[in-house]
């Protein structure tokens, strides 16, 4: 006799004999779940969300604080040299009060960290146009220098954002054969062969049915989400999901709720509690339940618990949309994902969407999964209907990297990128942990997040590290929350051992100096294997 206990720990039931022989299913059961058991325990192990010291958490709230102070009183005394907005009249205005403020007297202060103009490709390395500010940031303007830098902040993951080699020579041959761009929307005059071939060759490295692409990846998500759902449909949405799967909820009328970030167990409160209460107002039954997650989250770091979702989705009949934005090509033992990484049957996930801007080195998107899905989306999507085309070279540039990440070059080139963009995401994330930095998010992730936490600190690491030729991405408030001021490192097969370790030894250094090192987690003072 067996008797099934729940309990709420990972969401796992454990199966417990009670008396008697367990038979053949119930053995194979307590196999099942010893070894889910373990996986989630590894997943875990793997993981970093070390907590702020409440000093700094005090220090952090402080300087924001002081900063807003600060730009009140520059507010009340100085006038902004800006351009005003005049006869407007009847008409709303443009930005909101708060968002005006904001611009002008706290993000002024640190612009020049930020949207920084480049003159070359972004690949392992990058050149910087150097830029100089007179009026504290009101204004830039060229010295007509340039800086070259090692590039930590691009999604290069793979190393094919390159102006030469087999990617740059397929796209310029093929501009002779279909020109730069179709200026027409798929549906009318804007397909051509390579699209055909790109779709098919994006399906079979999937392993699903068929696939649909589309010229611009945020507009997969913000365009195709309310082609696929509607007002009386749920999407139960992970509270760090991309702001193009939040336009996307938003246009479609569904109602949305969210989940705490990766937690599993609050994914299936709402589930339920939402089961339960029915259509706000009326109670009726949802029409769908959508579950929509990211692979890679790119500002966490984190990787998505997959196998325990496809579980919920089975126990509670809903449906997943997995963003693969970030995974696709960059995770997995063959470089297809998220799916590839957990061993997971593509069949279980009911829509595949990722991009073609990180990995690939190009541009674009795409839908993948059953053939009615694909579909019907060509018939109904608005990007496909109306949006143009994927220009030709960036197809063709799609097409070559993702054949050579498949093998069907002949060479081994493409497995030998993905194994070292593995190699380089362990190596420089346990450097890091041995620095004394906070991370956060997987180690098996290439998006890696150094907790800095006070807003002057963003400013000064950034400027620091670029004075040392590094080139890397400060992200604060509002694309954070206040308390999680951080520099996000993206690395890439491209970058050598070398150019890590000099990175690294200057965020040694400048730890040091500015007082970064805030983790109290034991060291692993061994040497690092790479």
């Amino acid at each position: 006799m067996t008797t099934l206990i729940c309990s709420r720990n990972g969401d796992i039931i454990n199966s417990i004999q009670t008396s008697g022989h367990v038979g053949q299913n119930g053995k194979r059961r307590l196999q099942y779940n010893r070894q889910h058991r373990q996986m989630v325990s590894n997943e875990q192990s793997k993981s970093s969300y070390e907590q702020v010291p409440l000093h700094t958490a005090c220090f952090t709230y402080l300087g924001f604080y002081m900063l807003m102070i600060l730009g009140y009183i520059n507010q009340l005394f100085f006038t902004p040299k800006v351009a005003t907005e005049k006869h407007r009249d009847g008409y709303v205005p443009l930005y909101d009060a708060f968002e005006k403020f904001y611009l002008r007297y706290v993000y002024r202060r640190v612009k020049d960290c930020w949207n920084r103009p480049i003159c070359s490709v972004p690949g392992s390395e990058v050149i910087l146009k150097d830029r100089i500010t007179k009026d504290y940031g009101w204004s830039f303007e060229f010295t007509g220098t340039e800086t070259k830098c090692l590039n930590l902040g691009s999604y290069n993951y793979l190393g094919f954002a390159q102006n030469e080699g087999p990617c740059a020579d397929d796209s310029e041959e093929c501009i002779r054969t279909y020109g730069l761009a179709a200026c027409s929307s798929r549906r009318e005059l804007g397909t051509n062969p390579l699209h055909i071939e790109l779709e098919s060759l994006t399906a079979k490295f999937l392993g699903v049915e068929d696939a649909i692409v589309f010229g611009m990846g945020f507009a997969t998500n913000s365009l195709n989400i309310p082609t696929l759902i509607s007002p009386g449909c749920l999407v139960v949405s992970d509270e760090k999901n991309h702001a193009s799967i939040i336009l996307g909820l938003r246009l479609s009328g569904a109602t949305p709720k969210v989940f705490k970030h990766n937690n599993i167990g609050d994914l299936e409160r709402v589930l339920r509690e939402s089961i339960i209460a029915g259509q706000p107002g009326s109670g009726r039954p949802w029409k769908k339940i959508l579950i929509i997650v990211e692979g890679v989250f790119s500002m966490e770091g984190s990787i998505v618990k997959l196998p325990e979702i496809i579980e919920l989705k089975k126990k509670y009949k809903a449906y997943i949309y997995l963003d693969e934005a970030h995974s696709i090509g960059a995770t997995g033992p063959s470089g297809r994902g998220i799916l590839d990484y957990y061993g997971v049957d593509p069949n279980d996930i009911d829509i595949l969407m990722g991009t073609f801007t990180k990995s690939f080195g190009s541009a674009g998107g795409y839908i993948a999964g059953q053939k009615k899905l694909i579909n019907f989306l060509r018939v109904h999507s608005h990007a496909h209907c109306y949006a143009s085309s994927m220009s030709p070279p960036v197809t063709q540039q799609i097409i070559t990297s993702m054949k050579i990440i498949v093998g069907l070059d002949g060479s081994s080139e493409g497995q030998n990128r993905i194994s070292q963009l593995a190699r380089n995401t362990r190596y420089f994330r346990k450097r890091l942990a041995q620095i004394g930095v906070i991370t956060y998010g997987h180690e098996d992730s290439p998006v890696v997040p150094m907790l800095v936490y006070l807003f002057s600190k963003i400013g000064a690491v950034v400027r620091t590290l670029t004075a040392k030729n590094i080139a890397v991405v400060g992200v604060g408030f509002p694309a954070t929350p206040i308390m999680e001021g951080r520099i996000r490192f993206c690395l890439s097969a491209a970058h050598t051992k070398e150019q890590l370790d000099y990175a690294l030894a200057v965020i040694d250094d400048i730890s040091n100096t500015l007082g970064l090192k805030y983790s109290r987690k034991p060291k692993d003072l061994n040497p690092i294997p790479y």
